[in-house]
């Protein structure tokens, strides 16, 4: 199973501590990785067909002072797709004069609607056929810029199509907003002042939040499964889509995909 890390937060923050415990779960899942993240409207995204473990560019990234206030990253087990660098997650694709990020954990079977706009895959994952999708009928939904409630509904309407062919647990992030939908396995944990400390599960480093932030920050993790011990990580429901916005949980739905497991 692949493995996908979001982060919303209202302040440029660090995201080296959750990716540290992240890239450890390579080790299992040796196909490839990428992180994305947002610099006001610019986004820098590096990806490796390599795993984390082993890959030059994760120990750059572990280097790089990435603060950020939209994160994706994704860690990959190929189902479909051959281990290539244009297979590789998070896929970046520019919408009303913006860039989005995408990144899936699931397979897809059987899933390729007809794409006949702009957004074409270049590789040949269900992944980034499926991020294509959701831009073309994000576009047709949509004449401009809508609002984060408006793509919402719309996201919540397209993602049982999808979810029908198999699992389709997405994270989606325009550097605005995040949205995480569920399939399978998601969890988020928000943090806030007043911050406590944290330690990983898959690693031995922990860390006092306390020291390291404000008591105005507001940070939201969404992970495939919980990267911390002692923290308290809430369990999405099979269906559910989540949009994060400035660090907190902007609306929820389930989708009609809901049942499925």
């Amino acid at each position: 199973m692949c493995q996908l890390l979001g982060m919303n937060c209202n302040t440029p923050t660090d995201i080296m501590f959750s990716f540290t415990g992240f890239a450890t779960r390579a080790q299992e899942h040796g196909d490839g990785f990428g992180v994305a993240f947002f610099e006001g409207r610019g986004v820098r995204c590096f990806v490796d067909h390599s795993s984390a473990r082993e890959s030059p560019v994760a120990e750059m990234i572990k280097a790089y002072p990435i603060k950020s206030e939209n994160v994706i990253a994704h860690i990959r087990k190929a189902t479909q797709g051959k281990v290539a660098l244009q297979n590789c997650h998070p896929f970046v694709r520019e919408l009303w004069g913006r860039y989005w990020v995408f990144a899936h954990n699931g397979d897809l079977k059987g899933f390729a609607p007809r794409l006949h706009g702009a957004f074409r895959p270049v590789g040949d994952t269900d992944s980034e056929h499926a991020f294509c999708w959701l831009m073309q009928e994000m576009a047709k939904a949509h004449a401009s810029v809508p609002s984060v409630e408006e793509l919402t509904a719309t996201l919540a309407e397209l993602a049982p199509q999808a979810a029908a062919h198999g699992t389709f647990n997405f994270m989606l992030s325009n550097g605005v907003a995040l949205w995480a939908h569920c399939t399978t396995h998601l969890h988020c944990v928000q943090r806030q002042h007043p911050f406590a400390s944290a330690r990983l599960q898959d690693e031995d480093l922990s860390v006092d939040f306390a020291r390291v932030t404000t008591p105005d920050d507001r940070v939201v993790i969404v992970v495939t499964e919980p990267l911390t011990t002692d923290e308290a990580w809430l369990t999405f429901a099979p269906g559910e889509l989540k949009v994060f916005v400035h660090g907190a949980q902007a609306g929820a739905v389930l989708t009609a995909g809901a049942t499925r497991k």
